[in-house]
């Protein structure tokens, strides 16, 4: 239960983490009610992995070809990889056994190199300074810039003519593979409880609560005859969902759900002829603020 003594804490320390509010409304205010009320929240995770493949390439550099001389690859499901912690997302990729081959650059046609587009393998390019007329328009004197010449070196090759090969690197062969992505991905499901006091959903939705209920398993079941029947309806409605979902498209390795308790307290206080509203939640007391009498700027956030 909050008490005044609580409350005003509470107010307190909330006004002294923003830089334009004044303490002295904090400080002098009379509360005049208190309405608490305890919220349950419930939620789902449903931790699973999915894997697909892909073609990709790599530059060969003349590296160990595992190809399917070496045996017929794997299917996809039967690669052993080592599995994140439960409920922690991640992707990774690995190369599939037996699937590489090596090929000829398709970019640059196996030469390592291709013709420069900016000079079209010239190595030199109009002055952009007098457009290649030698002298700029209305002077007697040469250009400066390309010294006369009319020309200068060209910037993207350096005036070379031709480039490396961006996707060989200059190889002129390329090692083509299965590629292995494995994702996992932990998937949520969230109900809040119906409350009568105005405090946004989405602050109640981060608070800290007090754990009633846990229950960890590759696969959990609805709850049932929980006192808040709503509770019960959003385990049936979350446990439904998550399968209909993710069944179809990969595979469910843990579920969790839990049941928490989050306090709610709205402040109803007295300061200088006007009343205000302001509102704490969870358990480490966060504070929502409807209206601060004295707030002086409007650089801080309210929440």
């Amino acid at each position: 239960m909050v008490t005044e003594e609580v409350a005003r804490e509470a107010l307190l320390s909330f006004v002294s983490s923003k830089c334009c509010y004044g303490r002295a409304a904090a400080g002098d205010l009379v509360i005049q009610e208190l309405k608490q009320q305890t919220l349950c929240r419930y939620r789902l995770e449903t931790f699973t992995e999915s894997r697909i493949s892909e073609w990709t390439f790599q530059p060969f550099t003349n590296q160990s070809v595992d190809g399917p001389q070496r045996g017929t690859s794997p299917r996809l499901w039967d690669i052993k990889v080592q599995v994140p912690p439960m409920f922690q997302e991640d992707t990774k990729k690995f190369q599939v056994p037996h699937s590489s081959l090596v090929k000829g650059c398709h970019k640059c046609h196996g030469r390592g190199r291709y013709k420069c587009s900016g000079c079209h393998g010239a190595g030199m390019v109009r002055c952009p300074s007098c457009s290649g007329a030698k002298r700029k328009a209305k002077q007697s004197r040469r250009c400066q810039m390309c010294s006369g010449s009319g020309r200068r070196r060209c910037s993207t090759c350096s005036g070379r003519g031709n480039k490396t090969c961006a996707t060989c690197k200059g190889e002129k062969k390329l090692l083509h593979f299965i590629q292995l992505v494995i994702v996992w991905k932990n998937s949520l499901f969230e109900f809040m409880s119906e409350h009568r006091l105005n405090c946004p959903g989405e602050l109640l939705a981060k608070a800290k609560g007090e754990s009633l209920f846990k229950d960890e398993s590759t696969m959990v079941y609805p709850i049932v005859d929980f006192p808040l029947r709503e509770i019960s309806l959003a385990s049936q409605r979350g446990i439904a969902e998550h399968s209909a979902a993710l069944a179809s498209r990969a595979r469910v390795l843990q579920q969790r759900q839990t049941i928490e308790l989050i306090p709610l307290t709205e402040v109803h206080y007295w300061y200088q002829g006007q009343t205000y509203v302001y509102y704490i939640y969870g358990t480490d007391h966060r504070v929502y603020v409807v209206d601060y009498p004295e707030r002086y700027c409007c650089g801080c956030t309210i929440i």
